[in-house]
Formats: structure tokens, C-alpha cells, sequence
């Protein structure tokens, strides 16, 4: 066959080696099709196998209480328990439960078992405690007879005394469904009940990512969890179906380029161009293309060559600045100009090695500010970068700016909340808020001279955004009828924008400290903590306001206070945020962090949403929500991230906006909107000072012992996403490494106090084996 029938003539070198070209990158995409079709089947089969056994274990369940209620009302059973005669009852029970292995009754008050719990069993306890709760029979997985065990326990009266009588089974009569699952090959499937894995099946491995699928088995402490192994990300992100579609365009345009030229709409018709007197050409060699490719373009080869590496003399630049979310330190100590200059070397040789070269620049009102800002600027356009610096601005207008000048990398000057002789930087590349890793790697350019500098140095030009956001904020919120607010900037940089934004969207607005002052003379601007908002609560009074809003020093943190002068913690601002955005966005992901209340999973629920609890800290909140494709996230620090009619970044003024946006839709007050929302009993952050650099490793044993199956923990769903967080039916409790400063942070959030009291006893006698002079902190 002559595969150059249409010219005559066999295809050239250079159209074999496009030919090849273009079939291997074909395969590539085919062969991720295909991956991506298995992993998509792979997940939908285990997806099945999971909510069949979570269907099934909770038919289990509902079985043993069911069965519990029926033996319970036997006449035998009754007869023996009025009589208060626990050998009559044993056998009457056991007559008709043959596979019962232990019977026993214990008092309601559980005195015993509270004298020595460790002895008697955490597990055990938990379990007759939930029974007292609930009023009815509760059924758990302990551990008894040396080995887990199906437990089963029901109120009764036993005698003249309020009892429980407790039953011991076979453990297979609660994981039957999960012990006939079909689990697909390569993938996990699991049963838990707190940090406790029942049963699993399938690749082990796996199980420390099984929480990612879990699902709960309803009005239950169990869980049934599962995981995939990951599968590589498709090029240019492309679905299965578009890397098919990909994949037979390429082979096609090989096989047309096999065919010859004329054969090709587009060389067919630049040969109906060429003069008659012409010569055909026998086609250029790959490397003739490019040479005459770079020999037509030389000014724009020239432009896009990137900067050499030059090894810069080291300045000593203090490691410990570099952290979890940002860059940080003391200026003077720590900071200075040329400090600012080597960091923004450093951050523009990262742009420029990722292909990027725009960059935005703001910084907040510290007196600081315009030194490091300079600094700053002059190392980015030592790198090559091109500047656009919009002086004063808040963080998240920064952030806009970003978009709006179609950079899509910025670096704000920032202290945030910190003290006035702190400033530090936020940096955000390609639209990814740097964190973790990818800050640290910039000390480690920084102190290897693996800094770019580029022969010319970039520009730099001046933009104010300010009008811009205003108005793309106000073109989207407006109120539907006038509240008048209190907004409190602290002096810091969200005061230059904060009144003109809000009167903007049509609400009255009384400014407090909006003037920009770097020395913070009137209170800290930290909305988090109640004692700065106490003169916001006095204005609020004194003017009869609907409401009070607070900024942090950059302003992307918002905090709110009501008419009545009542602080509204975070958690609660975004239960009211995700039902307005649930309503249009129907089974919407909404993230929250490991300090916000257990009761805003439930309420997301409720209103139809997906909520995920994350890690705890800005930069790791926006990386989620890009992954995840979340419309809305927030922090309990007063970080509000919205996706939805927004841009996912953290925006303590937009926040305020829409939180305004909400109660102008309805007639009620703050106060009364907010009785819909739980408000459960809690504590504030508490702060445990530790030795510097021991705090992650504390968490880290901490945890171990809480793991362990007859700990107190036993009886809570424990979560280590974020240091250590154990969720129990009435309340939940939390520890975590700080990661900005030698500290480990804590949380209590109960039902009632009696219950917060309880977790908070549970955690304190927990860390006093580790830290014995720590646990009288809390």
C-alpha cells in the first residue's frame, strides 16, 4: 500500500517525527481515558458496597434494640425484674436469646463503674451511658472478655431501683453486611466506632484515607469508612470523556498527516496561495522548522528567554519567620528593607520558574509598611517580575486586584491581627495561597543564592483598585431595606474602605477607628477576642444600630456583634452563610475548621449541603476549597471564604456585605434570625504555652494514648485531620499544635455545662500524664 498515494511522494522526516509526536501524546491521553474510566467504575462500585453495608449495619442495629425491647416484655423477663431476682431474669432472658453470652444489671447511677472506669471499661460505660440518654435500648461495639464484643444495654427497672441491664453477643451479628460486602480489587472498606476499626476489608493500606468517603450509620457512633487509591491527574485536568475525544483528534490528525499534505485542509489551502511558478517543497527537517521558527521571532525569544540564577551574598534572613500560613516576624529584629528585598527576590524567582511574571503588591497601614513594601518591590523586579503595586489596600482587595488586573499572583505587607512591631507577608502564585512546604522552600532559595536575576529589571506601575471592588461588590449586594451598622476597622487598613462599601450596598453606617493608624492606639484590631469589641458594643447601644462589624488589621477577618451587644462566635455567622447559599446551590460543599461547633455539620445537613470539616488556618481552607470545588468555607477565627458570586478568598468586608444582604431580607432582628441557629454551650480558644518546638510532638502522643481501644476516648468519634478532635453524642473537644506560636490550643463544646465539664475533665486528666503542670491551665 502507498501511504503517499495522494502527492505521489512518501511523507517527509519531519512529517513522520509530527506523526509519531502526535500518536504517542494520543496514547497518553487514551491511557488516561481509560484510568480514569476504571478509577470512576472502581468508585461507583465501592460507593454501592459502601451504603449497602451502612444500610445494613443500621438494619443490624434497629434489629438488637428491637430484639432487646422484645425479650424485655416477655412475662418470665418482667416477672423476674419486678421481683428484683437476677437469676430468675438470667434464665428467663437467655431462654429466649440462646446466643447471649453474658447478662448482667447494674444500678442507673452507675456508681460503681464510675469508681474505677478504666477497670470496668470506657467502652462498657459509654454504652449504658447512651442508654440512660437516649431512654432505650443502645447498642455499641466493646471491649469485653478480653476481646470486642457486640454490646447491647436498655433501661428497666430491676426491683425497686432505676437499673440497666447490659447483654454481651458475638460481634458478627453487627458486621455481617460489611463481611459480605464485595470490595473492589485495589480499594478499602471499613467499620468504626471512634478511632476503633471494627472490621475492614479489602487494601489496609488504605485505611488512614478512609474518612475521606465515610459515611455515618444513622443515630449510631459508628461509621462506615472507605478509600481508593489515587489515580494521576489527567493532562490539562481533562475528564475521562474530553481524554478520549483528545486522544482520537490526535491519532486522526497523524493519520491525515501520514496521508500528505494535500490531504490537510489547512497545507491544502496555503497551496492554492503560492505562485504557479513555485517548486513543491519536500518539507523541512524538524530541526530546519525550528531553526527558521526561531530565526522569524527573534524579539520574542529574546523577551520569553528566562532570567540566569545568580548567587546572591547571603543576608542573614531568620528562618523562624517562615511559617504554617505566611511569613511573620519583628521589624527590626527580624525585618528590615533589604530582609523585604531578598524575600521578594526569592518569591519572584518562584513566579518567574513557574512561567508567571505579573504580580501584584498592597500592604496594610503599619508604620512598617512602606519600607518593606518598597523592598519587596524592588526584589520581585530584580527577578524579572512586572509590578503592580496598589499601595494601602486590605488584604482581600489585594487578592481582588489580583483578578481584576488579570495578574493572578499578589503578596500582601501584612502583620494581620499581630502587635504593631510585627509585619510579615501573604503570598498567593498563580492563584495557590502559599502554605506549609512551599513557604519554607523560599528561606531554603533564599539561603542556597538560588535567586534569579534578570538582566533588565522589570517594571513597576502604580493602579488604585479601590473604586473597582466597591463597585463589583455593589453591583451584585443590595440591601432590601436600610440597617444601620457600627463598623469598627480598630485603625486598621479595612477603615480606609469599610464605610464607603457598606453605604454603598444601602446600609447606614457609623464609623469606629476607620481612620488607618499603624500604632493601634484604641484596641487591637482582633475581632476574635471579646475585649476589643467592647467599645463597637457600647457604639452599637448608644446609636441604636441593628448590628456591629469588626476587621482584623488586614481586613479578611470579620467579626459581629447584635443589637444587644451579643459577641456571634464564627461558627454560628457561617451556619447562617451556608443556609442562604444552600438554598441556591443545592447539596453544595461547605467547609468549616477543626475549632467550629459540632452542631454545623448537622445544620448543613439540614439545609441539603455537604459539610467537611478541615484543617484549621487560611492558606489550607482556600487549597481545599480549590480541590474540592466548594462554595463556601470558614474558619472560627472570623475567615468567611465564598465561592459562590465571589472568588474563594478569604474577605472579611465582603463577608460583611452578604451577612448584611441576609438580614435585610427578613423583618426580624439579628437576635431573632440567629434563635434558628444551635448555639450550644463552648469555650473560647484556650492557649497552653509549651516548650518551643514541642508542640506538634505533645499532639502527636497525646493522640497515641487517646487511640487506645479502652481509653476514655473510646466512647467518641475521633478525628486527627487537625491535631486531635473527639466528637462524643453530647459534646466534643479539641487539641492541636499551634503553628504560630510554642503553644497547643484547646476547645470544649458541650450540650449543657455538665457535658462540657465532662469532655474538659476527660482531655485535662488525658494531658496531665504528658504535661502535669499544663493540665491545671484549662
Amino acid at each position: 500500500m502507498d501511504i503517499g498515494r495522494g502527492t505521489g511522494k512518501r511523507p517527509g522526516r519531519s512529517t513522520l517525527l509530527l506523526a509519531g509526536a502526535l500518536v504517542l501524546l494520543g496514547g497518553l491521553f487514551a491511557w488516561n481515558a481509560v484510568n480514569q474510566w476504571q478509577a470512576e467504575r472502581t468508585a461507583g462500585q465501592l460507593q454501592l458496597a459502601r451504603d449497602a453495608v451502612v444500610t445494613g449495619t443500621a438494619d443490624a442495629v434497629r434489629a438488637h434494640q428491637q430484639e432487646m425491647a422484645r425479650q424485655l416484655e416477655l412475662p418470665a423477663v418482667k416477672a423476674a425484674a419486678a421481683a428484683g431476682d437476677m437469676t430468675a431474669f438470667e434464665l428467663a432472658f437467655r431462654d429466649g436469646m440462646r446466643d447471649v453470652e453474658d447478662v448482667k444489671i447494674y444500678p442507673a447511677r452507675l456508681g460503681d463503674a464510675y469508681a474505677d472506669p478504666a477497670a470496668f471499661g470506657w467502652s462498657r460505660l459509654a454504652l449504658l451511658e447512651q442508654a440512660v440518654l437516649d431512654g432505650q435500648a443502645a447498642v455499641r461495639v466493646v471491649k469485653d472478655a478480653g476481646a470486642p464484643r457486640l454490646g447491647v444495654a436498655a433501661p428497666i427497672q430491676f426491683g425497686e431501683q432505676p437499673s440497666l441491664v447490659y447483654i454481651r453477643l458475638q460481634l458478627p451479628r453487627l458486621t455481617a453486611a460489611l463481611d459480605g460486602a464485595v470490595v473492589p480489587e485495589a480499594a478499602y472498606l471499613g467499620l468504626r466506632q471512634g478511632g476503633y476499626t471494627v472490621v475492614e476489608q479489602g487494601q489496609r493500606a488504605l485505611g488512614s484515607g478512609g474518612e475521606a468517603m465515610a459515611r455515618a450509620v444513622p443515630d449510631t457512633g459508628l461509621r462506615v469508612v472507605a478509600a481508593l487509591p489515587e489515580v494521576s491527574a489527567a493532562p490539562l485536568g481533562l475528564g475521562a470523556l474530553s481524554c478520549a475525544v483528545v486522544a482520537l483528534l490526535l491519532f486522526l490528525v497523524a493519520v491525515l498527516a501520514l496521508l500528505g499534505p494535500s490531504r490537510l485542509p489547512v497545507a491544502a489551502a496555503v497551496k492554492r496561495r503560492r505562485k504557479p511558478a513555485e517548486p513543491e517543497e519536500q518539507g523541512a527537517t524538524l530541526r530546519e522548522a525550528m531553526q527558521e521558527h526561531i530565526q522569524a521571532q527573534p524579539e520574542v525569544a529574546a523577551v520569553e528567554a528566562p532570567p540566569p540564577v545568580a548567587v546572591v551574598p547571603a543576608i542573614n534572613v531568620a528562618a523562624g519567620m517562615f511559617r504554617a500560613y505566611d511569613i511573620r516576624g519583628v521589624v527590626g529584629r527580624d525585618l528590615n528593607g533589604a530582609v523585604a528585598e531578598m524575600i521578594g527576590q526569592a518569591i519572584g524567582s518562584e513566579l518567574i520558574e513557574r512561567g508567571l511574571r505579573d504580580i501584584v503588591v498592597g500592604r496594610d497601614g503599619r508604620l512598617s509598611g512602606p519600607e518593606l513594601s518598597a523592598g519587596l518591590i524592588e526584589g520581585l523586579r530584580n527577578s524579572g517580575c512586572e509590578v503592580h503595586d496598589i499601595g494601602l489596600a486590605p488584604s482581600p482587595v489585594a487578592y481582588f486586584a489580583a483578578y481584576h488586573l488579570r495578574a493572578g499572583s499578589c503578596v500582601v505587607v501584612t502583620g494581620s491581627h499581630n502587635p504593631p512591631e510585627y509585619n510579615g507577608f501573604k503570598i498567593v502564585l498563580g492563584g495557590e495561597t502559599l502554605s506549609g512546604e512551599a513557604i519554607t522552600a523560599l528561606h531554603t532559595r533564599i539561603a542556597e543564592g538560588r535567586l534569579l536575576q534578570a538582566a533588565v529589571p522589570g517594571s513597576v506601575q502604580q493602579h488604585d483598585v479601590t473604586d473597582a471592588y466597591i463597585q463589583r461588590i455593589a453591583g451584585d449586594v443590595q440591601l432590601e431595606r436600610p440597617l444601620k451598622v457600627v463598623a469598627d476597622a480598630g485603625n486598621g487598613v479595612a477603615g480606609m474602605i469599610a464605610p464607603a462599601l457598606l453605604e454603598a450596598i444601602g446600609a447606614e453606617v457609623i464609623p469606629l477607628y476607620c481612620d488607618v493608624d499603624g500604632e493601634f492606639p484604641n484596641h487591637h484590631p482582633d475581632p476574635s477576642d471579646a475585649h476589643n469589641l467592647e467599645d463597637l458594643v457600647a457604639t452599637v447601644k448608644r446609636f441604636g444600630a441593628d448590628l456591629g462589624v469588626a476587621f482584623d488589621g488586614d481586613g479578611d477577618r470579620l467579626g459581629v456583634v447584635t443589637a444587644e451587644g451579643r459577641l456571634i462566635h464564627a461558627d454560628r455567622l457561617l451556619m447562617l452563610f451556608a443556609a442562604d447559599v444552600l438554598m441556591r446551590n443545592p447539596g453544595a460543599q461547605v467547609i468549616y475548621d477543626v475549632k467550629c461547633s459540632g452542631k454545623l455539620s448537622d445544620f448543613v445537613l439540614r439545609n441539603g449541603g455537604s459539610p467537611l470539616m478541615w484543617k484549621t488556618g487560611h492558606s489550607l481552607i482556600k487549597a481545599k476549597m480549590r480541590q474540592t470545588d466548594a462554595e463556601l468555607a470558614g474558619e472560627m477565627s472570623g475567615h468567611f471564604f465564598f465561592k459562590e458570586r465571589w472568588y474563594g478568598f478569604d474577605d472579611g468586608l465582603y463577608a460583611a456585605a452578604r451577612l448584611l444582604e441576609i438580614l435585610a431580607q427578613r423583618e426580624e432582628t439579628m437576635e431573632e434570625v440567629l434563635e434558628e441557629i444551635p448555639d450550644p454551650v463552648s469555650t473560647p480558644e484556650i492557649k497552653v504555652a509549651v516548650e518551643e518546638g514541642t508542640q506538634h510532638a505533645l499532639v502527636t502522643l497525646f493522640t497515641a494514648a487517646a487511640q487506645v481501644q479502652d481509653s476514655e476516648f473510646f466512647a467518641a468519634r475521633l478525628s486527627t485531620v487537625d491535631g486531635l478532635r473527639a466528637d462524643f453524642p453530647d459534646g466534643w473537644g479539641l487539641l492541636r499544635a499551634s503553628n504560630t506560636t510554642p503553644a497547643l490550643v484547646l476547645r470544649f463544646e458541650g450540650d449543657d455545662q455538665q457535658a462540657l465539664d465532662r469532655i474538659r475533665d476527660i482531655f485535662r486528666r488525658q494531658l496531665a500524664q504528658l504535661l502535669p503542670e499544663a493540665a491545671d491551665s484549662f
